[in-house]
């Protein structure tokens, strides 16, 4: 159940906003009272998310912004903290993820990174830009998807290499931060329904009996986490990763299934 008020007043920053996580972050955080800056490269698909969000009656703006872009990363935070006042909470939720190709050897540069300019950098900027308008707020928070790629290997070696920095990233920047009234935390979501996964239903069933919990996540899920770490109520947790992935890094139900098979 939200709380229509646990956001309120406060000045938000969502990165790749403009649909799955992103989106279903944007609309979590303004339904709690948040004013949401919905920011995407596709600046179409954000007016749309943030549109939706105000015929909710909810407070909630579009901005382009590409995050291997300096000047769009600032220029972003500048005018959320013009729109809205001040800037409290900054999530990153922006990634870029490459198909493997079949031999490690053939994996070009620019795939490499383009991963990890947009997965890890990109967050990397965001928060250097907001860091200072956070720690003005007085309860500046900032919290990063991270994905179970960075903690087990499930393939795709850039995204996998970047999203295992976003936990490094947010433990060194935790420590720098947490003086300056800033907390700094990631969430490590498991497989979750979204637009990648689109016309791929075989597979989302294929991996769906991995999971303890006997379901994918929906976007929804992520956001329930982000939205308590974000808020009040995480107020002595920093520098931590929360995972919410349906149990599938904590029990091998591979192991399992194999052992009933030839018990």
């Amino acid at each position: 159940m939200t709380d229509p008020t646990r956001f309120a007043g406060h000045g938000v920053l969502v990165t790749g906003g403009a649909r799955g996580i992103g989106a279903a972050v944007a609309r979590r955080l303004a339904e709690e009272g948040g004013r949401v800056l919905v920011t995407d490269r596709d600046l179409p698909e954000a007016e749309e998310t943030a549109s939706a969000l105000r015929r909710q009656g909810l407070a909630a703006e579009a901005f382009a912004c590409d995050v291997a872009d300096r000047a769009a990363v600032e220029a972003a935070v500048v005018h959320a903290v013009a729109a809205f006042g001040s800037l409290d909470v900054l999530v990153n939720s922006a990634a870029h993820c490459t198909s493997d190709v079949p031999l490690f050897e053939d994996d070009p540069d620019e795939a490499w990174a383009r991963d990890l300019d947009i997965t890890l950098t990109g967050a990397y900027r965001c928060c250097r830009a907001a860091l200072p308008h956070l720690a003005a707020s007085g309860r500046g928070a900032i919290v990063s998807v991270g994905s179970v790629n960075g903690v087990q290997d499930f393939g795709n070696h850039g995204y996998s290499a970047a999203k295992a920095g976003l936990g490094s990233l947010t433990r060194t920047l935790a420590g720098h931060a947490a003086p300056r009234g800033v907390r700094v935390n990631l969430v490590v979501p498991g497989t979750v329904r979204t637009s990648a996964w689109e016309g791929r239903d075989d597979e989302l069933d294929a991996v769906r009996p991995l999971y303890p919990l006997g379901r994918v996540g929906e976007p929804e899920d992520i956001a329930a986490a982000v939205a308590f770490l974000a808020s009040r109520d995480a107020a002595w947790i920093t520098g931590t990763s929360l995972v919410v992935d349906g149990g599938l890094t904590a029990v091998n139900t591979g192991f399992h299934a194999a052992v009933r098979h030839t018990s």
